[in-house]
C-alpha cells in the first residue's frame, strides 16, 4: 500500500486528492499537512475532504508524518513548497510538486533539490495539458516564423498568480521549439498604442472570473489561416487525478526531476 502525505490538505486540491487517493485499491493517504495556524488542525482530513473519518488528523508540520509516508504530494505555495522538499530531501522520500508561482531563484532551488530524490514536477497536473504541450512542440517546429504566436490561459477570480504556470510553460514549450528566448520575445498584455507586433515575439494574455478551472488557448495565426489549439480543464479534478498517476509512477523513476511527461507516456500500472 503507497502511503501519500498530502500538503495544502484543506485548500481544494487537497481536499480533491484526499478524495482521489481513497478512491484507490493500492493508496492511503497516511498523512495531511496544513500551516500550523490553521483553523482545521486536528480535524481529520476525510471528514474536511467530504468523505468520512479516515483517522488521518491534519498537522502542522511536515517532519511529523514523514516516516510513515512514501510520497508526498504538494500543492501550496512557493515558500511553504521549498521548505518541505527540503525536508522531503532530507527524509529521502518521494515528491510530487503542482505548486505555481516560484520566482526564479526559488525555480532554480526547486531544480536542484528535486533532482536529490524522485521528483515529478508540473505547472499543470492534467493529463489533456500536457499532451497538448507535446503536440505544441511539433506544431510550432512545422509552422516556423511565418505564424504569429498568442496565448491566453483564463482562471477563477481566487487564482493569486497571472499568467498562470500552465501558460508560461506552453510559451517556453513554443519558444524552444522556434528557437527563440522567452525572455527576449515574450510580451505580457497589450495597453496604449503599442505599434504592430514583431513577428517573432509571443504574446500571453491573463483572464480571471468566477469559477473557471482552466483554460489555455495558444493561436498560431499567418495570412489566410489559424490554428488554435484548446484545453479546458471542467473540473479541478483532471489536476487531481493527474498528480495522483504520477505520485504512482514516480516511486519506481530514477532518481531526479522529472516531468510529467515522462508519466504521460508511460506504461499504465
Amino acid at each position: 500500500m503507497i502511503g501519500v502525505i498530502v500538503n495544502g490538505a484543506c485548500g481544494r486540491m487537497g481536499r480533491l486528492i484526499t478524495q482521489g487517493v481513497a478512491q484507490q485499491a493500492d493508496m492511503e493517504v497516511v498523512g495531511a499537512i496544513e500551516y500550523p495556524a490553521h483553523p482545521q488542525i486536528g480535524s481529520d482530513v476525510g471528514v474536511v475532504a467530504g468523505i468520512g473519518d479516515i483517522g488521518v488528523p491534519i498537522i502542522g508540520e511536515l517532519n511529523g508524518v514523514l516516516d510513515i509516508g512514501d510520497v508526498v504530494i504538494e500543492f501550496s505555495q512557493p515558500a511553504a513548497t521549498l521548505q518541505h522538499l527540503r525536508q522531503v530531501v532530507d527524509a529521502d522520500k518521494a515528491m510530487v510538486i503542482a505548486t505555481t508561482g516560484f520566482n526564479p531563484e526559488e525555480l532554480a532551488a526547486v531544480r536542484e533539490l528535486g533532482g536529490k530524490i524522485r521528483c515529478v514536477m508540473a505547472p499543470n497536473m492534467s493529463l489533456g495539458v500536457n499532451v497538448m504541450i507535446q503536440a505544441l512542440a511539433l506544431i510550432a517546429k512545422a509552422f516556423g516564423d511565418d505564424y504569429n504566436v498568442e496565448i491566453i490561459e483564463a482562471h477563477h477570480n481566487h487564482k493569486a498568480d497571472s499568467p498562470s504556470g500552465t501558460a508560461l510553460r506552453l510559451a517556453e514549450t513554443v519558444a524552444t521549439a522556434l528557437g527563440r528566448d522567452l525572455a527576449e520575445v515574450g510580451v505580457y498584455g497589450r495597453h496604449g498604442i503599442v505599434g504592430p507586433r514583431s513577428q517573432k515575439e509571443i504574446g500571453v494574455h491573463a483572464v480571471r472570473g468566477g469559477d473557471i478551472a482552466g483554460e489555455h488557448t495558444v493561436l498560431f495565426a499567418t495570412e489566410g489561416e489559424q490554428l488554435s489549439v484548446v484545453h479546458r480543464a471542467h473540473s479541478p479534478e483532471a489536476f487531481a487525478k493527474g498528480a495522483i498517476r504520477a505520485a504512482r509512477w514516480v516511486l519506481d523513476a530514477p532518481k531526479g526531476l522529472h516531468d510529467v511527461s515522462e508519466v504521460l507516456f508511460a506504461k499504465k500500472k
